[in-house]
Order: structure tokens, then C-alpha cells, then sequence
């Protein structure tokens, strides 16, 4: 791709979701020559996050804080320090540091959108990092049984089987920035995260999924590691698919990135207890339905599961060198 000056350019790519996961992988990713933005949810209404929205009416600042610092070429220190959660405190115990620096932010600069372009560049964060839309919104669950659940945090603990998520108001505007990233990008990535609660959130925000559907540039699907209680209970990596599918009313992605590495017994034990298992790679029903597989040994075992963010990120690039070579 060439710019307006004629100068070679980073293939640019967009990651679209929100939660840990997106964080863990956008640490690789930064590493990799991309010109990297993140879309993130705003949908988030639990913790510090739910308060700071609720009393200040801003979007909530959780999962921008933590992709933030994940793409933040900063001292360790300092990234620790944004993360650092208040115990103690009246009105202040539950609060990230990091949130309230973007509470500010939106203050200092009369909006939250420039506080966090302004944040970004206090922080050298590699990328940019948007909000799916300049609002907060609420997330609802319709469930199997018919109950309707409202709120991200709400949704997991009523530990139904989920049949569609939707959002208010439904006519929110998407970020411009965001839609032009889209439209300008030469790979869309979706995940990893939290299925309903961290990646239909951004795809439910009217114009994203269509300018998805719209683009012809490469679209890849990361595939969580484990299913998630309350929200993916015995999902196969086909589940996850046609949940997007279902939502958007299209087969999104032409790559899924899914591990296929052993979790040692007692790591699955652990995980066992809480509700979570690991999510099996039903191949054959993936390739059915037209999605390309790129399996591999893509997790990490620390305190929780994680991606082997420098293996995902090697996946990932490779797969868009090879794109951008075939539209060439």
C-alpha cells in the first residue's frame, strides 16, 4: 500500500474486541512493522468502570486502559502504576489508577475520544486506540428460556444459554475514526475476548459490521482458549462462529486462529471448577462452512491461560504479508 506521498506504508490492521484477551495479544502484536488500531467496547458497566461511567457519563475506560497499556512503549513501572487498583479509600477503593487518568483526560480536554489521542501520546502507545463509539452502551441478553438480562456485567451470572445480545440505544453512532480505520484497513482482526460481552458489543454498534462486510481486506477470527461460564458453556470453535454469523447476518472472517496445543490436566481441572473447559477444534464443520483453519500451540499457562502472544502475532503477520502480496 502506498501513501499520499508515495512512501511504502505498514500494512494496517485492525483489532476489534475488548477484555484481557485482546490485551495479551496486542502485546505481541505492537512488535510486529503494522500500523496497528484497536476498536474497543464500550459496553462494560461492572467495577470501576460502571461507577465512572454512571457518575461522570462517560464510556467506560476499563478495556481502553488495559489495550492502552498494552500498546504503550512505556516503562514497566509506569504501566504498572496505570494498572494499579485502589484498596483503600472512601469513593476510592475499586479504582484503577489508569481509569482515572482517563476520567480526567476527558475533562482536561472536553472530550473522551481527544483525551485518550492525547493519553496515547503521553504513553508512546504504538497504534492508536478507539472507542467503538463515542458513547457508553447497554448490553442485553436475550436467553433461550426468553429472559431478558441487562448489563455486560450481568450477563455471564445469569448463566443461561444465550440466544442474541443487542444494545441501547441501537441507533448509536459509531466513532467516524473507527469506521474510516475499516475502510482504509488491510486486515480486520475480531478476538480474542469474551464472545457477548467484549466482541458483539463493537458488531452490534450499527455501520461496524457492514463496513466489515464491505471490505475487502483480510479478516481473521482468534479463537478463545477456553469457553467462558455464562456465556460460551461447551462452544466448539463452529459455535463461536455462527454466533457471529447469527448476529450479523454474514460469514465475516476467511481465517481462524484457533490452538490446538495440550492443557496439562491439572490446568483443565482448575478450570474445570469454575464452569470452563478448553474449546474443541471441530475442523470439519469449520471448513464446511468456508473458513480456512490455522492451527497451532497458542497458549501459555502462567497464574490463568493465556495466548502465546509472540506465536499468535507471527501467525497473524504472516497471514497479512501474504494478503496484502495476493491483492497486489
Amino acid at each position: 500500500m502506498k501513501t499520499e506521498s508515495g512512501r511504502d506504508s505498514l500494512p494496517r490492521v485492525v483489532v476489534i474486541g475488548g477484555g484481557t484477551g485482546l490485551s495479551v495479544m496486542l502485546r505481541g502484536l505492537k512488535n510486529k512493522p503494522l500500523d496497528i488500531t484497536a476498536i474497543v467496547t464500550v459496553a462494560d458497566d461492572g467495577g470501576s468502570s460502571g461507577i465512572l461511567r454512571s457518575e461522570l457519563h462517560i464510556p467506560p475506560p476499563g478495556d481502553i486502559r488495559n489495550v492502552l497499556i498494552a500498546l504503550a512503549d512505556v516503562e514497566p513501572m509506569l504501566a504498572k502504576m496505570l494498572e494499579y487498583r485502589f484498596e483503600n479509600g472512601n469513593g476510592l477503593a475499586g479504582h484503577s489508577l489508569g481509569n482515572l487518568i482517563l476520567a480526567a483526560m476527558n475533562e482536561i480536554t472536553g472530550d473522551f475520544v481527544t483525551g485518550i489521542k492525547e493519553l496515547s501520546r503521553v504513553l508512546a502507545v504504538r497504534g492508536q486506540v478507539l472507542p467503538a463509539a463515542g458513547e457508553a452502551i447497554v448490553l442485553k441478553a436475550e436467553l433461550m428460556d426468553g429472559t431478558m438480562v441487562v448489563g455486560e456485567s450481568q450477563i455471564p451470572k445469569a448463566r443461561g444459554k444465550i440466544r442474541k445480545v443487542m444494545i441501547e440505544p441501537a441507533d448509536v453512532r459509531p466513532l467516524e475514526d473507527a469506521v474510516k480505520a475499516i475502510q482504509q484497513a488491510d486486515a480486520i482482526l475480531i478476538g480474542p475476548g469474551s464472545l457477548y460481552t467484549s466482541i458483539m458489543p463493537n458488531l452490534m454498534v450499527p455501520g461496524i459490521a457492514r463496513e466489515i462486510v464491505q471490505s475487502d481486506a483480510l479478516k481473521l477470527f482468534i479463537c478463545n482458549v477456553m469457553t467462558q461460564p455464562g456465556e460460551t458453556d461447551d462452544y466448539t470453535v463452529s459455535d463461536h462462529l455462527n454466533a457471529v454469523y447469527r448476529h450479523v447476518g454474514h460469514r465475516l472472517f476467511d481465517y481462524v486462529i484457533v490452538n490446538n496445543g495440550t492443557i496439562p490436566e491439572d490446568v483443565q481441572q482448575r478450570y474445570a471448577e469454575k464452569g470452563a473447559k478448553a474449546v474443541q477444534l471441530d475442523g470439519e464443520e469449520v471448513t464446511k462452512r468456508g473458513y480456512k483453519v490455522i492451527a497451532d500451540e497458542l497458549v501459555l499457562f502462567q497464574t490463568y491461560l493465556r495466548h502465546n502472544a509472540e506465536k499468535l502475532s507471527d501467525h497473524i503477520h504472516r497471514l497479512v504479508v501474504q494478503g496484502m502480496s495476493k491483492r497486489r
